[in-house]
This record gives C-alpha cells, structure tokens and sequence, in this order.
C-alpha cells in the first residue's frame, strides 16, 4: 500500500508526502535516500531538500517517486503491463512477450466502450500496473489520470487488414 500512502498523505496534510515517503523509504522499502536517488535518478540534494521539507516536489517529480515506489515495491514475478482493448482483440494476445531479451507479463482488461477502457484503466493502476497499452482515442484522458506510463496501439497492418476486407465485400 505504499503508493496509495504517499498520495493519501500528499492530500492530508502539509508535509504529509514526505513524512509518508521517509516511511516507504524506511520501513518499505529499506532503502537510504542515497540508494532510492541511485535507482530514480533524482539528484540526492532534491530528495534530502524534499525529506526535510525545504522543498515542495513537482509534479514530474511526485510522479518519478511514486512510479520508482510502485516498482521497487513490487517483486519481479508480479511486474505486469495492462493490456486496454477490446475481447476481440484480447484473444489474439499472449500472456507475456519478450522485450530486450526480458520476458514482460501482459495483463487483459477486456472493455468495450471509451468509459469502459478509462475504468479499466484506474482499475489496473490500482491493480499494480507498471504501465498501460490503451487505444489511441483514450490515450490523452488516461495519461491525465494516472501516475503510471501509457502508450497508445498504433494499428497498422490490422486498419490494412480491414480495409482489403472491406473493399471485398463491397
């Protein structure tokens, strides 16, 4: 629940991200400043200036805490990207591919409307997502709600595909 705990003490109170993070760093994670510093590339002087409450973080900056927070807490078995489409789509997709010689787990939420794929998209977050494959149309609007990295699916040869269909029926 660590990353639920650095948002929740964002919202609560005055330096309440910074005593929440001391504590994921402490108690969590087991990690000094120096070493989370090391694994996000946040300068060590903006997170000591952070921890003491000389410094607000940015939004980029909250952003890179909570995404390093989410994977570092997390063991390398449950590390999974949601995969946003429709049941069709769904299932041609394996369970999990290789990227860079590293096997990537791929978790299905099946929708079939924009708010449907927005819902699912909060949902995999929740769900421990260390990011999101959406479709281009709802891209823009989950990006804006989610702390975690989306990328849109370009179809390409598929809209091809359709199209050859299409002009044989006609």
């Amino acid at each position: 629940m660590t990353v639920e705990d650095l948002v929740a003490g964002m919202l609560r109170e005055e330096g309440g991200f910074q005593k929440a993070l001391r504590r994921v760093l402490e108690d969590e994670l087991g990690m000094t400043v120096n070493e989370f510093s090391k694994a996000t590339g946040i300068s060590q002087s903006t997170m000591y200036k952070i921890l003491e409450d000389k410094r607000e973080p940015n939004l980029r900056t909250v952003r890179t805490i909570i995404r390093a927070v989410r994977i570092l807490s997390k063991s390398v078995g449950e590390n999974f990207i949601a995969v946003i489409a429709s049941h069709m789509v769904l299932q041609t997709m394996e369970p999990e591919t290789e990227v860079d010689g590293q096997i990537v787990r791929l978790r299905e939420y099946p929708v079939s409307t924009v708010e449907d794929a927005i819902v699912a998209a909060i949902r995999a977050e929740r769900d421990g997502a260390l990011g999101v494959v959406c479709a281009p149309i709802v891209t823009p609007t989950v990006e804006k709600i989610l702390t975690i990295p989306v990328c849109p699916v370009m179809p390409t040869t598929s809209i091809t595909v359709a199209v050859e269909r299409l002009k044989r029926e006609l």
